[in-house]
């Protein structure tokens, strides 16, 4: 992207292929289709080598931008002043005075007078933090990396300084969140450490910033010497917050009235942003990469009657029905994964449940007219080869099968417990869009909540629509069908035939070899010798089982033209062998 080691980078909000970036100070705007970068710096002026007092305009080394919520045309930038632009940077205009302390400490250049060290990035009177609010344009907040908190209400045009009365000078304001619920409200992280006050320091204000509350008093769950980063508002539970300190993670279900850790398995460590992006938890740390906790829907639930219940099944959110990535395995879309085992494949709906005590529990996922069409218990044993399942080729008794998912022990721990479905029934064939539902038993508790599948929305770009998906469902359904209808005619002639080679009649094993023949093919045993009927149908199951597509015209001919040679094999079959007595294939 644009920039260098240094700077921060925005991706325009409708326009991906447009990354706005910065380096110590100096904007540039980068197209992505052809990687030129262009040089937009506020002020034009050489930044190194001078002192503070001697500059334009004092930038730090990750000076704040912001892209509008309310007009994604304009771009916010900050030195001491708010600069703004709404063409990308070609113009410029200044909008505020200068909102921070501008001491007479912080008037030199950097290490002097022993060693300069002036890249024009090393200033300590700038802003650090600047945040339109998300419900009111023209509402805008700022924090100083000296210490000064100030907002205009009527898009730059007067600021007032609305410094809390309590905070002690000099903090750096890392972070602004503007309320997604409330006019007037927003919070702030503030940080002191590098001055050696390791205090916590979160605020919070309903009114513009005439008062505050400070969250963290180092009583109330935070520790009192744990410095805080960060702090972020769930945008779909008003008052559930997130909080990143030096040492980690905590969360709040009061709006700061109280906190408690949520570093779950992530190590002790500074955590440095956080965002929640399609319900799921994003996270950045100083050293340890970026973490995410899928699936944040179970907070926005929990409530605190949630821990004396027996049983909690949490409405899941909606699915994107995605495939593994690739596009051509099998007939469904990856894996199943349970909570504590990898996820090889990150596609699927996602099921979270609570428990009280451990215990057994059943999840069964039911289709529009309330069938059951996957079901997972706490104390299956797994299930190598469910009904369903197919075989793929017709060499003998060795044939490799397509195997339906196995059915897998569903965690039953004390507390919350996860369960990902693959969007795969039974047999192994991915289910199509639309409305489902999830439906937990554990012991006398039962509930039911509603599921839904979402087309990819990839998929849909491509033309195809649910009722494409629907539609292939059906015919990987019949094709299945037929499948393991062949593979049981296959399976009496085999059986048939080793025992008449064992000793029978010859008239009846000739008639016997001859269904063989139909059957497995002229050249059985030989590498690419003639096919024979199973080896056709086999081939059909798999010709639009592999990706989301509409089903090809030919396909369907074809499974009728099939369907017609396999009515008249069993016939034959039956003339030869008398009536199916009953059973199923089992290799």
């Amino acid at each position: 992207g644009p920039g260098c080691e240094t700077g921060p980078i925005i991706p325009h909000p409708k326009n991906p292929g447009i990354v706005y970036g910065a380096c110590k100070g100096q904007f540039s705007r980068m197209f992505m289709n052809t990687r030129q970068e262009q040089s937009y710096w506020v002020g034009a002026q050489s930044l190194y080598g001078n002192d503070a007092r001697d500059l334009i305009y004092r930038f730090q080394r990750v000076s704040p931008m912001e892209v509008s919520f309310h007009d994604t045309s304009t771009v916010y930038y900050g030195s001491q002043f708010v600069h703004r632009s709404h063409d990308g940077g070609v113009h410029w205009e200044k909008i505020s005075p200068d909102l921070t302390a501008n001491g007479p400490e912080g008037q030199g250049g950097s290490g002097a007078p022993i060693t300069r060290d002036v890249t024009g990035e090393e200033f300590y009177s700038t802003l650090y933090a600047i945040s339109e609010s998300k419900l009111e344009a023209g509402v805008i907040w700022t924090g100083a990396n000296d210490g000064p908190f100030h907002i205009s209400r009527d898009n730059g045009k007067s600021w007032k300084n609305i410094t809390p009365k309590d905070l002690p000078t000099g903090g750096r304001v890392q972070y602004i969140e503007t309320s997604s619920h409330r006019r007037g409200s927003a919070y702030y992280a503030v940080y002191r450490y590098l001055l050696g006050d390791f205090a916590p320091y979160i605020y919070k204000t309903d009114d513009y910033g005439a008062t505050w509350t400070r969250l963290t008093d180092g009583k109330n769950g935070i520790p009192a010497d744990w410095p805080t980063r960060v702090v972020r508002e769930d945008p779909a539970r008003e008052g559930l917050l997130y909080a990143g300190t030096e040492f980690g993670l905590f969360i709040s279900y009061d709006n700061g009235g109280h906190w408690q850790g949520f570093n779950l398995n992530m190590p002790a460590m500074p955590i440095t942003d956080i965002k929640v992006h399609h319900n799921d938890l994003v996270v950045s740390t100083q050293g340890r990469s970026i973490w995410i906790l899928d699936d944040v829907t179970p907070l926005h639930q929990i409530a605190t009657a949630t821990a004396s219940h027996a049983a909690v099944l949490f409405k899941p959110r909606d699915a994107t029905r995605a495939r593994a990535a690739g596009g051509r395995g099998g007939f469904g879309g990856g894996g199943p994964s349970l909570s504590g085992q990898p996820q090889f494949a990150a596609n699927g709906a996602t099921i979270n449940y609570f428990l009280k005590e451990p215990g057994r529990v059943q999840v069964d996922i039911l289709d529009a007219a309330g069938k059951a069409v996957r079901s997972y218990t706490s104390d299956a044993a797994a299930v190598a080869r469910p009904d369903g399942a197919a075989v793929l080729s017709g060499d003998e008794e060795d044939a490799p099968i397509r195997r339906a998912p196995a059915a897998d022990r569903l965690p039953a721990n004390a507390g919350m417990n996860r369960l990902t479905w693959d969007f795969n029934n039974t047999a192994g064939t991915m289910l199509p869009p639309g409305a489902y539902k999830v439906r937990m038993t554990s012991g006398s508790f039962t509930d039911t909540k509603a599921l839904t599948l979402v087309i990819d929305p990839r998929v849909a770009a491509n033309g195809i629509t649910v009722a494409d998906l629907s539609e292939q469902y059906e015919h990987i359904t019949r094709t299945r069908d037929l499948v393991n209808e062949m593979n049981r005619v296959a399976n009496r002639i085999r059986q048939e035939r080793a025992r008449l080679r064992s000793g029978g009649s010859a008239d009846t094993l000739a008639k016997v070899n001859d269904l063989a023949t139909t059957t497995f093919g002229a050249g059985e045993g030989i590498r690419y010798g003639q096919p024979g009927l199973q080896t056709h149908i086999s081939y059909l199951s798999g010709l639009a089982a592999r990706t989301d597509q509409k089903v090809g015209r030919d396909a369907i001919e074809r499974y009728q033209t099939l369907r017609r040679e396999l009515d008249v094999l069993e016939a034959r079959v039956n003339a030869v062998l008398g009536p199916e007595k009953g059973g199923s294939y089992v290799p």
